[in-house]
């Protein structure tokens, strides 16, 4: 196995971790919803409701495009990277409380961001390739 079909394949672990773990939280959220309710998290539980369902969605398309290798993929990879960067920051300042953590977040942020946007170009080469 080549380096190239390494980072690929890891690239599907972390779309494939990332939808099971919105998917989780989504069902928590909505089996939990009475609790949330009762504790005054109704903004947040809508973000979450509408943010988890959303990037379940994506990351079960992402995932079956980088399987199938569909020329579409590098595009969505790309996009999907930035949106969901932006809703967990988003999220992140807006309903929970604050963490001293921000540096860790921070930089693996940007350490992901960097691997997603460098793997979505060699899926964009391959395709062209094809």
């Amino acid at each position: 196995m080549n380096q190239k079909n390494i980072r690929v394949t890891l690239l599907l672990w972390l779309v494939l971790s990332l939808t099971v773990m919105n998917m989780l939280r989504l069902w928590t959220a909505l089996s939990w919803r009475i609790v949330l309710d009762e504790f005054g998290t109704r903004p947040g539980l809508a973000i979450s409701l509408t943010g988890s369902s959303t990037f379940s969605v994506i990351g079960l398309v992402l995932v079956s495009g980088i399987w199938q290798k569909k020329t579409w993929t590098a595009g969505l990879v790309a996009a999907s990277g930035t949106g969901y960067t932006i809703w967990y920051w988003t999220e992140r300042f807006l309903f929970q409380e604050p963490r001293s953590n921000i540096p860790f977040a921070v930089s693996l942020n940007l350490v992901l961001l960097l691997f997603i946007y460098s793997t979505s170009i060699y899926l964009a080469k391959e395709a062209h390739e094809r």
